[in-house]
């Protein structure tokens, strides 16, 4: 009975399986009933490592799936995904057996609809503002001319056909096209690196570093156009150094580029007419402003002329403004003859008084003065050293007696030697004094032989005179009872027989003589 209870076990009947032939076939069954689904979720944890595969989660309010995405797809991708978007997945289900755990591998991903598109540009929109990337202050003045012109768009769309078109028509300039891609995933890193790219060229180089940057795209979906919403995007703009123009769609469509570019243009043609003005106005303006100034000059020209007649009219005439100075030239040229001669007499009057006062008996009696007071001086000196010398002795004889108690011979000799030296000091010093004023007798006495009148009659000059009065004119010759001529070696008497002319040593005792000099 239990041997048959044994043999209808149904766990007898089941068979084994090995944990890698579950997972497999685990693998088959799901893979099977699921191998191409679409799958609408929030994106949670999203992991980028360097293989280049992303690996994120999707969930709702209830559950939590693990996708992945293969470094090929990713690369292929419009919308990069991000941590918060709601999107829609298209892929297959598949096991991962190494962790017992079910995951869908996605081959497309896309956001769920505009609302979510807008929702995170948005979302960037909120945040490069709060950077201030959006502020009017920090935006550059565009060049009035540039020289070159870098345009950032697809060389093969009529973007940038309609660009040069319009630079043709309105100011020719060098442009400087940098190929990108315009949508698709690669869109937003080409962008920037083009913007880098640009900025990163030397001025004067090889390659002319553009004045102006247009980055340019026609018109398109949100979709078509969100590589120019991204940050990487906006940010390579905002830290452009040269002014940028965004020209990306059409009027109605608005990118993120659009905020932080330094000007927005509707359309890559209005971009191309911002950058440059029209040629034929400039020249156009620049003649009107020329003809302007022309005639300006002119009528100012006219003005200043007449204004300068005006007030020639009012000045007098150049003969009649010398008039007055040549008739004062001629009044003071005809005084000026009397002037000099007047100062002359003045100067010659004042000589003669001068010269009135330095008569030699003038100089004699002040020799003799000085002769005098040197010889009282010298009188006085010796009566005033003796005095000093017998000073000088009762005052050594006191001390000496004050001192005999002390018995201070050392001290007695040495003032007595003192006394010797200012004794012999003292008769120095009176010499080098009576030497002195010998020297000054001696030297005013040269002076008296130098302005006596006989040093003049000694170089051939005569005093004519009237016994003992000099005469000094020809009214008092006239007057004169006897006339003598008195020459240096004697006297001559005209009014007398000629005889041998008198010495002068006989009129030494006549006193002070004075005189004039022919």
């Amino acid at each position: 009975m239990s041997e048959l209870f044994e043999d209808d076990d149904p766990a007898q009947n089941t068979p084994e399986f090995t944990v890698s032939e579950l997972s497999g076939a685990i693998k088959r069954m799901i893979e099977g009933a699921f191998d191409h689904i679409q799958l609408r979720a929030e994106l949670g944890r999203v992991s980028r490592p360097r293989s280049g595969h992303v690996y994120l989660d999707l969930k709702d309010d209830n559950a939590v799936i693990a996708g992945i995405i293969w470094k090929g797809v990713a690369a292929r991708l419009t919308t990069p995904p991000e941590e918060g978007m709601e999107v829609v997945v298209t892929g297959r289900l598949t096991t991962f057996p190494g962790q017992s755990k079910y995951q869908i591998i996605i081959d497309d991903l896309k956001p769920a609809g505009a609302g979510a598109l807008m929702a995170m540009l948005e979302a960037r929109k909120a945040k490069l503002a709060a950077e201030g990337l959006f502020d009017p202050a920090r935006k550059k003045p565009l060049p009035f001319l540039p020289q070159v012109i870098g345009v950032i768009t697809s060389p093969s769309g009529a973007v940038i056909r309609d660009i040069l078109h319009r630079l043709r028509d309105r100011f020719p300039r060098k442009v400087l096209l940098w190929p990108v891609a315009v949508q698709g995933a690669a869109c937003a890193n080409q962008v920037a690196a083009a913007i880098e790219g640009f900025n990163r060229l030397t001025p004067g180089g090889a390659l002319p570093r553009p004045d102006l940057l247009i980055v340019a795209r026609g018109g398109g979906s949100i979709e078509d156009l969100w590589g120019f919403n991204e940050e990487i995007t906006a940010r390579a703009a905002a830290a452009s150094d040269i002014p940028l123009i965004s020209a990306v769609g059409h009027e109605t469509d608005t990118t993120l580029i659009d905020f932080v570019s330094d000007r927005r243009a509707p359309t890559p043609s209005a971009a191309a007419e911002m950058a440059v003005p029209v040629r034929a106005d400039l020249l156009a303006e620049l003649a009107r402003k020329g003809a302007r100034a022309t005639t300006a000059q002119s009528k100012l020209l006219q003005m200043r002329g007449q204004r300068l007649r005006d007030l020639s009219r009012a000045l007098p005439q150049p003969q009649r403004l010398l008039e007055t100075p040549a008739q004062r030239l001629d009044t003071v040229s005809d005084r000026l003859p009397r002037a000099l001669r007047s100062a002359l007499s003045q100067h010659h009057l004042r000589l003669s008084r001068c010269s009135g006062q330095l008569r030699p008996s003038v100089l004699r009696q002040r020799v003799i003065t000085n002769a005098r007071t040197i010889a009282g001086l010298d009188s006085r000196r010796m009566p005033a050293l003796m005095r000093i010398a017998r000073l000088q002795s009762d005052t050594l004889r006191n001390w000496g007696a004050r001192l005999a108690a002390q018995n201070p011979l050392a001290d007695v000799t040495q003032q007595k030697r003192t006394l010797d030296q200012l004794v012999a000091r003292l008769a120095r010093a009176a010499q080098a004094d009576r030497q002195n004023r010998g020297h000054q007798l001696e030297r005013a006495g040269r002076m008296l032989d130098t302005l006596s009148y006989r040093a003049t009659l000694a170089r051939g000059f005569a005093v004519l005179r009237d016994g003992d009065q000099v005469v000094s004119s020809t009214k008092s010759a006239a007057k004169a009872r006897s006339l003598s001529v008195e020459f240096a070696d004697g006297i001559m008497d005209l009014n007398a027989p000629r005889s041998a002319p008198r010495s002068k040593k006989s009129d030494a005792g006549n006193g002070p003589e004075q005189g004039s000099l022919f």
